[in-house]
């Protein structure tokens, strides 16, 4: 087994790949062999490191260090200052900003990476680095000395709950699909990860498949599988490629397929494709999906436990709950549960965006504050402004204010503020987010992915859609608040699943800590945040306009006149609130109002 004492990562994010990073690969690869490195360095491609402003991109470990702008020319250089004479190639070094997404980085104080503890560490098409990092030593371990009951016990005692959303215990799942007395029975992983700047499953398929494969295979064993389907959303065609390398690797070491390591057990895997439909992640909709059906909900019970997947029992996690399930065996629960709060065990992946200064994968105990995480491991608010809101988990999330920085995050506290813990998604805005436009635009998306098989959620959320923009217009009515509530409270209670019960989280949350936002679009016909096209309006500002008439010049709908040398106009009527006035003026005479 080869062990290299520096890896590469080559960022082929598609921004990347345009501007050549499989040349830079390519370029690293000939030059390693040519100064007879490539025994001791590894190269890997990997999903995203940083924004890709200044790409091509790598990352070098164990330094860290971060090199942009790269060219095949360059590498030669490279190589012999960085790998030979152990020197820092300061000319490559990122300058103007360090941004590097938060997972590649060296974790914080208040960061446990237990889940992403191998991501951009190991070969993802290399099973033997997997190994070398303690890999299917867990498996081996409940192949040869616990009973399926026993793995069952261990996951209970670890506390570990479902990291898709609802946090339902993750042994009692297993303990009800053992229960069935019916085959064959189903391990099902739901990768179909759709919420908007959520990530977390895809970095993990792409960086560490085999902890998912492994926990799977202990799961299976388990409740008693022969067979499992991983579900991943057709968006994601590296994590795609990175699991079916990973599942063949697996299979041609006999940690898949028959006689699992000489124990009798047998099981197999596959990848299955989803189409992008966000209401595939809710479990019975993605069961039909596999089906080759249209991927639309179920009405439970019957749960999938008892009756599931081509009708047969079925036990459905996702990537999170699968990656940790190795880690728990190898470690002991009490290890596990050592982390977290009192309800809430071990840890849990965010993806963090927003107004933040370091977004990016996070993984983090549960208990840690709302504060903790945006400030001390996101570095705070980005261009030094002030902190407006949160919303947790993904777009049927609530969005929490600066009241409840201090929060701290687990399932029960952020079910108690109103909102969701979700797959793990924080979104992160300042003060010049509109509230209302915020729930506009969750509103817009889950409406949109509404499967429509349920009346409550197919018309509902269309009304509430059409009301909140025309709040957003400047056609709003005072009675639309009351509309507003009645039509959440009716869409919570009658939709078929969790897409249509949860999709007025973020309309509810902002009513209810943002009121006054709604009420200002409504009365005073004004965005407070001056988001809000319609109500809004450019003006001049006299005394600091020089009447140099670029501004008119460069206006599309002509809304600006005025002779040269003196202050010019706007007319609200004509204009169109492009911005283009504001973008071209030399001398900040043009303020939104």
């Amino acid at each position: 087994m080869a062990y290299f004492r520096s890896h590469v990562l080559v960022c082929v994010d598609p921004d990347c790949l345009k501007k050549g990073a499989h040349d830079i690969m390519d370029a690293l690869q000939d030059e390693l062999v040519t100064k007879g490195l490539i025994d001791e360095i590894q190269v890997l491609e990997t999903s995203r490191i940083g924004g890709c402003d200044n790409g091509p991109e790598i990352m070098v470990y164990p330094e860290g260090v971060h090199y942009v702008g790269l060219t095949p020319d360059d590498i030669p250089f490279l190589v012999e200052e960085h790998f030979l004479k152990g020197r820092i190639a300061e000319k490559f070094v990122e300058q103007e900003k360090t941004f590097v997404d938060e997972e590649l980085s060296a974790p914080t104080s208040k960061e446990v990476r237990i889940v992403l503890k191998n991501c951009g560490k190991i070969d993802p098409e290399n099973i033997e680095d997997y190994l070398a990092e303690g890999g299917y030593e867990g498996l081996g371990k409940v192949l040869t000395s616990y009973t399926p009951e026993e793995t069952i016990d261990i996951v209970l005692r670890s506390g570990l709950g479902g990291r898709g959303g609802a946090g339902f215990p993750t042994g009692k799942k297993w303990q009800f699909c053992r229960a069935t007395q019916d085959w064959p029975k189903y391990m099902i992983c739901n990768a179909d990860e759709g919420d908007p700047g959520a990530f977390m499953n895809r970095r993990v398929l792409e960086g560490d498949p085999h902890a998912v494969i492994e926990g799977m295979i202990i799961g299976a064993y388990a409740v008693g599988s022969n067979q499992g389907y991983i579900y991943c959303r057709a968006e994601y065609p590296i994590a795609v490629k990175t699991l079916n390398i990973a599942i063949d690797q697996a299979r041609a070491l006999g940690l898949l397929g028959k006689d699992i390591l000489g124990s009798g057990f047998d099981f197999d895997l596959e990848v299955r494709m989803g189409a992008g439909a966000f209401v595939c992640g809710e479990e019975t909709a993605l069961m039909a999906s596999i089906e080759g059906n249209r991927g639309e909900p179920r009405p439970r019970p019957p749960f999938p436990a008892v009756k599931g997947l081509f009708g047969k029992p079925s036990n459905v996690n996702n990537v999170e709950t699968y990656a940790n399930v190795p880690q728990i065996i190898i470690n002991g629960p009490e290890w596990y549960a050592s982390y977290g709060t009192e309800k809430s065990k071990g840890t849990k992946t965010f993806a963090l965006a927003g107004d933040v200064q370091h977004t990016g994968l996070i993984e983090v105990p549960f208990g840690l504050t709302l504060r903790e995480i945006i400030f001390d491991v996101g570095g705070g608010i980005k261009d030094g402004k002030a902190f407006k809101a949160i919303q947790t988990g993904g777009p049927m999330g609530g969005c929490l204010p600066a009241e409840f920085l201090d929060l701290p995050v687990d399932y029960q506290e952020l079910a108690k503020a109103g909102s969701i813990m979700g797959s793990g998604g924080l979104v992160v805005m300042d003060e010049d987010t509109c509230m209302v436009d915020i729930a506009r635009f969750f509103m817009d998306f889950v409406q949109d992915e509404s499967c429509g098989k349920c009346t409550p959620c197919r018309v509902g959320t269309r009304r509430i859609l059409e009301i909140l923009e025309g709040i957003c217009e400047g056609r709003g009515k005072e009675s639309d608040l009351d509309t507003l509530e009645m039509l959440c409270e009716q869409i919570r209670e009658d939709s078929l699943c969790g897409l249509g019960q949860g999709a007025p989280n973020p309309v509810v949350s902002t009513l209810k800590h943002f009121r006054s936002e709604y009420e200002a679009h409504i009365k005073e016909k004004r965005c407070p945040a001056k988001v809000c096209k319609a109500l809004i309006r450019y003006d001049i500002i006299d005394g600091t306009c020089t009447g140099c008439t670029v501004c008119a010049r460069n206006c599309p709908v002509n809304a600006i006149t005025g002779e040269r040398r003196q202050t010019h106009v706007i007319d609200p009527d004509v204009c169109v609130r492009c911005g283009i006035c504001m973008q071209v003026c030399n001398f900040n005479a043009i303020v939104i109002n």
